[in-house]
């Protein structure tokens, strides 16, 4: 069962979801608590700050210690094309962990 916070979050969610012009079914994707907002949503860093500070606004939520550069860290930048950078792991950051801390009232991942 889908909860008023649960509803909001995913309407919150839903808006920065962005528009597919050339894939519609992109546009479709069913949002559900373990979507990724980096890697299932493809959000940058810019729409993300966004969303994050509507949430914690919106729902109250006490960010502790959120930091964005958590899961969007700076990546090495080279202007030589053949300079190649390992990926820099990142934990995930999905819709779940904004209900699970709203409903906390608080940023439960650190």
């Amino acid at each position: 069962m889908v909860n008023d916070i649960e509803q909001r979050i995913y309407a919150l969610v839903r808006r920065y979801n962005g528009v597919w012009l050339f894939n519609n079914e992109k546009k479709q994707q069913l949002l559900n608590a373990d979507t990724d907002l980096d890697t299932d949503m493809h959000l940058d860093v810019g729409e993300v700050e966004d969303l994050m500070d509507e949430f914690f606004r919106d729902f109250q939520v006490d960010k502790g210690n959120f930091n964005i550069k958590t899961y969007y860290p700076d990546e090495s930048f080279s202007w030589n094309p053949f300079k190649k950078f390992p990926p820099i792991p990142v934990p995930d950051f999905t819709i779940g962990m904004l209900i699970e801390s709203a409903k906390a009232g608080k940023w439960l991942y650190d």
